[in-house]
């Protein structure tokens, strides 16, 4: 295997003709750039981080993902699951944006419309150093450790990711599929009693949602940086139902941290004791089972990403 090859790891919105006939304009625009790369197609859940640690292994010294966030979350986790069994050198991760939710690649300036400029970016082979998240995950069944690049979120943003992925399997489209899961969450009010400590500081306290974010979190961790070896942590507080519309607004429009309900730390590391069953994502992903503790710190450049 010639040292410059991509390896290339397609992962498709849907099995529909329209994904395919994207993955095919991709797949000319490679071969017509003169890149040496395999590629292959990532069919089920979890197939992104296996067909990543099968690459890192193999040695190739780059690896491109074809997906959203939480395609790029399991390629992170195969990587370095990979890299340190192996004790071998880690390979560049890179992004041409094809998701739901591409706020990583977004942050670096790719986007999904672009891809044959997000392509030509990739071949000048640019790399920065970005920071990763880890999270130990405590359960009944034991400790996991799992890694992320943009955010782990406990409570309603993460419930909205989960009902997201089911309006959008029921309406079919996007931005139907994030309004009314917005307008379900409004109404069920959700409210999780939470305890945490960061800094020496112990918060026990009913919150609506967390953030921990070495990126910008889907606009909730907006002045965080992948580089800076720090965690911007935002916690929203269960409000009044006009305070929360006027706190979407502000969201949707840049000003999240100016809402009364909101708290905010920067960290290296939280931990926390209870969050009394919320759902818990990392980049998007969603955490199955049940989570009896979490524990939450930063990795200072820990792998190389392509950036424009």
């Amino acid at each position: 295997m010639p040292q410059s090859k991509w390896g290339v790891i397609y992962c498709p919105k849907t099995a529909s003709h329209r994904a395919s006939h994207r993955w095919r304009k991709i797949y000319r625009t490679l071969r017509s750039e003169g890149i040496a790369f395999d590629h292959t197609v990532s069919d089920s859940r979890g197939a992104v981080e296996r067909l990543a640690a099968m690459m890192t292994r193999a040695g190739y010294p780059t690896i491109i993902i074809v997906g959203g966030d939480a395609a790029l979350n399991e390629a992170l986790n195969g990587i370095i699951s990979a890299s340190n069994e192996t004790g071998q050198k880690r390979p560049a991760l890179g992004i041409i944006p094809n998701g739901y939710g591409n706020d990583f690649a977004r942050y670096w300036g790719f986007e999904e419309r672009h891809y044959k400029e997000s392509i030509r970016a990739l071949m000048l082979h640019r790399r920065r150093k970005v920071d990763v998240g880890r999270v130990r995950i405590h359960t009944n069944q034991g400790i996991e450790t799992r890694y992320f690049l943009n955010c782990t979120n406990v409570g309603l943003a993460a419930t909205l990711i989960q009902l997201r992925k089911k309006t959008r399997s029921f309406f079919g489209l996007t931005t139907l599929s994030y309004l009314t899961s917005a307008l379900v969450l409004l109404f069920k009010r959700l409210r999780y009693p939470m305890r945490f400590s960061l800094n020496n500081e112990k918060v026990e306290h009913d919150e609506m949602t967390v953030c921990v974010g070495s990126c910008t979190g889907y606009g909730q961790t907006p002045s965080a940086v992948p580089y800076n070896g720090a965690l911007d942590v935002t916690a929203v507080s269960h409000t009044r139902l006009l305070s929360l519309f006027n706190g979407l607004w502000l969201l949707f429009t840049g000003r999240f941290l100016t809402h009364e309900s909101v708290k905010v730390w920067r960290t290296r590391q939280i931990k926390f004791t209870q969050t009394s069953g919320a759902i818990i994502s990392l980049d998007g992903k969603i955490i199955h089972g049940h989570v009896e503790t979490l524990e939450i710190d930063i990795l200072p450049e820990e792998v190389d990403f392509l950036i424009k």
